[in-house]
């Protein structure tokens, strides 16, 4: 049995491994700094369509949580990196705009959408029905969850009853694929998943890595990016499942929906979007068409 302060130091190196470093992120610039690591001119269509009040302040006040790399995190000097947090800030210059990153837990970017604090929410947020009737998205990537074992054991997401798996606290997999899957256990007369939660990504991961839990399930670039950073401790248990739609989340109803819409696509069609994906290796999440609400669309 690890003794409490050797386990403490072998969380600490593997989070730090996790945070990522300069030399193994495509971008430095400052997330403040629209189009970073991007040539993006403003899009004028597009930028006509943003309401007044946020034209006229001429930033985009976001809310993130900025732990679930690869798609954002933060940098040495502590600002939000990622490659979603790269394609915001061109969408941000096609606005003709710059980007205000307020870092905050997952759970709260919402309420403080509908609150009026935040502008945006961009933080992997998976756009389903239940999300959709507080908020509208703006849906700009599509990801599947896959889950993640340690190296030699044999995980099947698919018949996981009586396994301990850890998971970032408030996402999908939290809140609806290991209940379902739990819940199906129990019908069965099996014993049900043990959900270790937590608050941050690399926190889940961390116990995976240090035999906490027997699985994690986390979406699937941010899976592949954790295997990338401990593949000595951990490797994918399966293949990518359940693909949805990621959205950028404001308020229901707001006109701010058709205006990062419009940018978003301008992205798409002049190719910074392909560029962006390409260059942080998470092109199999793109899409050509950038929508709106796409969980209930259609």
């Amino acid at each position: 049995m690890r003794t409490k302060s050797g386990l403490v130091a072998v969380m600490a190196v593997i989070a730090l491994t996790l945070a990522g470093c300069a030399n193994t992120t495509p971008t430095e610039e400052p997330a403040g700094s629209p189009g970073a690591g991007v040539d993006v001119e403003v899009d004028q269509a597009a930028a006509d369509l943003l309401p007044a009040d946020i034209a006229d302040a001429g930033k985009l006040v976001i809310g993130i949580d900025p732990n679930y790399a690869p798609n954002e995190y933060k940098d040495d000097a502590g600002n939000p990196i990622g490659w979603a947090v790269e394609l915001t800030n061109a969408m941000a210059a096609k606005l003709g705009v710059t980007t205000d990153y307020r870092p905050s837990g997952f759970d709260k970017i919402i309420p403080s959408i509908t609150g009026g604090s935040y502008d945006v929410g961009m933080s992997s947020f998976t756009d389903n029905e239940e999300r959709e009737k507080v908020v509208d998205f703006v849906n700009y990537y599509e990801a599947g969850i896959q889950w993640a074992q340690q190296i030699g054991k044999s995980v099947d997401p698919a018949n996981a009853c009586g396994l301990t798996v850890s998971v970032q606290a408030t996402t999908y997999e939290e809140t609806e694929e290991l209940p379902a899957k739990s819940e199906e256990c129990v019908a069965a007369g099996k014993e049900p998943i043990n959900i270790l939660k937590f608050e941050t990504q690399d926190e889940a991961t961390n116990a995976l890595a240090l035999g906490r839990s027997d699985a994690m399930s986390a979406d699937s670039p941010i899976t592949q990016y954790a295997v990338s950073q401990v593949d000595d401790k951990i490797e994918l248990a399966g293949e990518a499942f359940d693909v949805a739609p990621y959205g950028m989340a404001v308020d229901k109803g707001s006109p701010l929906a058709e205006a990062l819409q419009a940018a978003l696509q301008s992205l798409v069609d002049d190719g910074t979007y392909q560029q962006i994906l390409d260059e942080w290796g998470v092109a199999d999440g793109g899409i050509d068409e950038i929508t709106i609400n796409a969980a209930t669309a259609g």
